[in-house]
């Protein structure tokens, strides 16, 4: 029987299992660290202009970030499931089921757009006036959220894109797509938020239409390289039918990794909560240091995105050494970072409060040493970060839910409930490196088990 010749059948060995691993890492790793940098950078600066606007509207932002947390976890873990599979398949050679593997996880992401398009659109009014009675800050959040939710079809499908990329090495391409719309939204931050240029003066929602046009402009940029370049794979979606098994498949490690992702968004709501006790100030500063960390921690999560294809590549074609060389040198890298991060968090914190967000004298006189102490958790949280994209990678996402719930819910939470009641504000920031500290006791017994279930028997 004579076979057609598939675009998606390479000729040589992929680089995931042949290129040395420091070489491969950061030759995968870079783009996407440079690429996250820049995203983290947007972030920073998207703050920025709305506490220009007042307090009340960086408050308002603050208060949205949970379920924009939410959005991106249910992106990013369902791509979770869709690298891993999607690499595995490659490193079996099954190239059926890889091609079969990105088309069902570009029609998860329609289907998770569509949802949180009608959930937002309703419940916007409702998440925020349940947090807080002020009427500016609702008015500011409500508006804010549902433009962010309503065009949330460029968040969900960027990611995507970018993992099918991702998936077969090509993450050159990430930072591209990254890069240009995070740099479109910073370029659009000031003139829709303030009106220049004869645009109209927009305020908290031309940050919402900012974020949105950047992230459409990454989907079309991705979309375009999957097409182009990305030749392992086909993902033309004419006469595609829903496979049942393999969502199963996606969802089964990447449901653990929603669910990891999404516990962020119900601690972020409840420390709001909690900080809400005290002053709306508080949880301006809360939402400072998430956007301020994410400068640290988004190089960090680009390594993260570099190294699980690895990891699940070489674990489909039972190579241990590469594995364990992967997760040692990864765990070097974000070490390293971390404690960069903690040095200029220790050294630094008046300088970001007050030159980039415009602090007052008591935003101040609680930021100051809140950064301070939140950020002693760096110096655990690289490893814990590694360690739960290894469980993800080598298809035991269920561990990083462990992980993440002993340290966001069971610790986080109910410590800095009870630090609030009886010590004050000032002790609720411990909460954070008090739970790191758990997850990393909670990882190294994971890991031990992970290592001899299914890394040592190779």
């Amino acid at each position: 029987m004579v076979q057609t010749k598939q675009k998606t059948t390479p000729v040589h060995e992929n680089k995931m299992g042949t290129m040395p691993v420091p070489k491969l890492l950061i030759s995968m790793s870079l783009p996407m660290m440079l690429s996250m940098l820049v995203q983290a950078l947007y972030n920073i600066v998207d703050s920025m202009f709305v506490a220009k606007l007042s307090e009340d509207a960086l408050t308002a932002v603050s208060l949205a970030f949970p379920i924009q947390t939410l959005m991106i976890a249910v992106a990013s873990g369902t791509g979770v499931g869709i690298n891993a599979l999607l690499s595995r398949n490659l490193g079996e050679k099954d190239y059926k089921g890889a091609n079969r593997a990105a088309k069902n996880g570009i029609f998860l992401a329609v289907l998770s757009f569509i949802i949180f398009a009608i959930i937002g659109g309703i419940g916007s009014h409702f998440f925020f006036s349940v947090q807080t009675k002020n009427p500016e800050i609702v008015a500011y959040g409500t508006e804010y959220l549902s433009i962010i939710t309503i065009c949330s079809f460029g968040i969900f499908m960027q990611i995507t894109f970018e993992r099918l990329l991702q998936s077969t090495g090509k993450t050159i391409y990430n930072m591209i797509t990254q890069g240009t719309g995070a740099i479109i939204n910073i370029i659009l931050d000031p003139i829709m938020i303030f009106g220049l240029f004869g645009f109209p003066r927009l305020e908290v929602a031309g940050a919402a239409l900012a974020t949105i046009t950047g992230q459409i402009v990454g989907v079309i940029l991705a979309a375009f390289f999957n097409h182009t370049k990305n030749h392992e794979i086909d993902i033309n979606m004419k006469g595609f039918r829903p496979h049942g098994r393999t969502i199963a498949t996606i969802y089964k490690v990447g449901v653990p990794s929603i669910i990891m992702q999404a516990i962020t968004s119900v601690m972020t709501f409840g420390m709001n909560k909690i900080l809400l006790m005290f002053s709306s100030t508080a949880t301006a500063v809360f939402g400072v240091y998430f956007k301020l960390q994410s400068f640290i921690f988004m190089p960090v999560f680009g390594l993260n995105n570099g190294m699980i294809p690895i990891v699940a590549y070489n674990y489909g074609s039972r190579n241990k050494h590469r594995i364990i060389q992967t997760a040692k040198f990864s765990v070097a890298i974000a070490v390293t970072i971390m404690m960069i991060g903690l040095v200029l968090f220790q050294t630094c914190p008046r300088f970001f409060l007050f030159t980039l967000f415009d602090a007052s004298d008591q935003m101040l006189a609680i930021g100051v040493p809140a950064l301070r102490i939140i950020s002693l958790s760096f110096l655990f949280a690289g490893y814990n970060i590694i360690v739960g994209s290894v469980f993800q990678a080598l298809g035991n996402g269920v561990y990083s839910l462990i992980v993440s719930l002993a340290r966001q819910l069971f610790a986080i939470l109910p410590i800095a409930y009870i630090f609030a009641i009886l010590f004050g504000l000032h002790a609720v920031w411990w909460a954070i490196p008090i739970a790191e500290i758990v997850s990393l006791i909670t990882s190294t017994i994971l890991l031990k088990r992970i290592y001899r279930l299914k890394i040592a028997p190779l």
